[in-house]
């Protein structure tokens, strides 16, 4: 038996397992290494180990769209904290991310979302590779796609990745999009289409009514290949260098250290706070910070952990006057609904319609995203809805403010100091009152206005701007994009090179959302998907192009 054939079945191993030879190993089977790996064991000639520190994806509540919430804050989530934020008054903001089998994608609000046309061409100028353009990525975007409309210009066919419309969307969805609308907003059917600006219904990726993470959607078909092993329950403690060179890891699994080697690459796919944290743990890094927290210096690389960013939301909130929100969703008739038929109440991801538009008209390109929910989501979801309620959460999806990922300690089952940096810089919380503005502008407009009653939060008496600007501070929240903390370019800051090289070691890449050079403007699962595209290309030393974007 082959050293890759083995353990495939998330248990403990036997005591050959302590060193084995593969060709890459890859480490975080979340949205990034879900399809990194599925995609580079479609070479039978490459032995690939994907490792997991979590575990199985088989629940219903990761199953069942509007459940998502219900993961948070389990066992199969890393539980994340910021440290206090000086922006916010001092507090910290919880971060849920994935500790399982298709990490966050397994437990997000599956939006499918690509970002702007301008977002990649940035990308394209601050990395000098023009194979960073929208031109560019979009083959990758259609290849990884199997859109329920069909194929065109921007849209594939055929792909792992299942993207459909909301099945029984809720009828202040559409409300909220006509009020939109209604308020000046252009509609938009197609958010990843020719133009992002404009209001209308997500799509999600999902099929038939329930969820489609990265682990269906790439993994889960790839298991039978005898080239790829999967283990989950691995942390993953180092990687190990020789020579300037990655040649492999060190990971716990069962009580035991186990080492596996690779002979041809590393790639680190745990996104952007798990990624930098085993760098540094294995001494590339900071160097100064890493002597602090008592980590040997393997090589002095300052950007990691730096330049951190994430967007942030603040919801404006509405009691209504009738109907029923999603908070009856988990009634026996919404169960079985989605038992019977997959659609109903629960087959929604709650974020079922959105906008994008900009806080001031001279801007480029859309700075703000909505992101409309017919229920009452506050605290992030720390407390289950009490009453029925709309909430308009008003996104900043063009960040100026930065923050940073640090090691509190050499030992790495310590969680890392989180820093998200929220309102550092004072043109982010300018937007983000522009953002309710527009926010009560379009409640107050069209259907929604015969729907909604009094405001919630901030409260019909929160009004100006110095009342405004508080209040956005008090409620800020988290929409769970952190980036850009290993971010590629070829500056001296930059962590990987355009094609996703760690700067000064050999052998080692890393392929999820920490490598953006910025935040593209909207949900960040489809774009880390992207860049595992890329990185399978990259390391197998295919080209994709450009002209493939033309209709089939």
């Amino acid at each position: 038996m082959s050293a890759a054939s083995r353990g495939r079945d998330g248990h403990g191993g036997s005591p050959a397992e302590d060193r084995e030879e593969f060709d890459v190993v890859v480490v975080g089977a979340g949205s990034a290494g879900c399809a990194l790996a599925a995609r580079l064991s479609e070479d039978p000639a490459l032995r690939v180990l994907l490792l997991e520190a979590g575990g199985s994806d088989d629940v219903l509540e990761v199953k069942v769209p509007a459940a998502l919430y219900k993961v948070w804050r389990t066992r199969r989530d890393w539980n994340y904290t910021t440290e206090p934020q000086p922006g916010l008054g001092g507090r910290r903001l919880f971060w849920p991310r994935g500790k399982l089998l298709g990490g966050s994608s397994s437990i997000n609000a599956m939006i499918y979302m690509r970002g702007g046309r301008c977002d990649y061409d940035e990308w394209a100028q601050l990395t000098g590779d023009e194979s960073w353009s929208y031109e560019h990525v979009l083959p990758l975007f259609r290849r990884m796609e199997d859109n329920a409309r069909g194929a065109d210009r921007f849209h594939g066919v055929g792909g792992p990745l299942r993207v459909e419309d909301p099945r029984s969307p809720h009828p202040w969805s559409r409300a909220a999009v006509q009020s939109a609308i209604a308020a000046g907003h252009p509609r938009n059917d197609d958010f990843n289409g020719a133009a992002q600006e404009g209001a209308g219904l997500y799509q999600l990726t999902q099929r038939r009514g329930r969820r489609w993470s990265a682990a269906d959607a790439y993994l889960r078909p790839a298991l039978g290949r005898p080239n790829l092993t999967v283990r989950t329950g691995a942390l993953t403690t180092r990687v190990l260098v020789s020579g300037g060179r990655a040649t492999g890891v060190e990971y716990r699994r069962s009580g035991r250290v186990h080492v596996a080697h690779a002979a041809a690459e590393v790639v680190l796919a745990g996104g952007a706070v798990n990624s930098p944290q085993l760098l540094m743990l294995s001494g590339i890094g900071p160097g100064a910070h890493l002597r602090e927290v008592g980590v040997d210096v393997v090589h002095d690389l300052p950007g990691v952990g730096g330049g951190l960013q994430d967007h942030p939301l603040v919801p404006t909130i509405w009691h209504t006057r009738s109907g029923k929100s999603l908070f009856r969703a988990e009634s026996p008739a919404g169960y079985a609904q989605w038992f019977a038929a997959r659609r109903g109440p629960l087959s929604s991801n709650l974020a079922e319609a959105g906008l994008f538009t900009r806080s001031r008209p001279d801007l480029p390109a859309p700075d703000l995203q909505y992101h409309f929910l017919p229920v009452k989501f506050w605290r992030q979801a720390e407390v289950d809805p009490d009453v029925d309620a709309f909430t308009a959460a008003a996104v900043l999806v063009h960040v100026h403010s930065r923050g940073t990922v640090r090691l509190r300690s050499a030992d790495p089952t310590w969680a890392p100091a989180i820093d998200a940096g929220y309102l550092t810089d004072e043109r982010d919380l300018d937007a983000l009152v522009c953002g309710v503005e527009k926010a009560r502008e379009i409640a107050a407009t069209g259907p929604l206005a015969a729907v909604l009653a009094e405001e919630w939060s901030p409260g019909g008496t929160v009004r100006g701007r110095d009342a405004l600007r508080q209040s956005v501070k008090d409620t800020l929240e988290s929409l769970y994009h952190p980036v850009s903390s290993c971010r590629m370019g070829v500056d001296e800051d930059a962590v990987v090179d355009p094609q996703l090289r760690v700067h000064g070691i050999e052998g080692l890449r890393v392929a999820d959302a920490s490598v953006m050079p910025t935040l593209v403007r909207g949900n960040t699962n489809a774009p880390t998907m992207m860049i595992a595209e890329r990185a399978a290309d990259l390391i197998a030393g295919r080209s994709v192009d450009p002209t493939l974007t033309r209709t089939a």
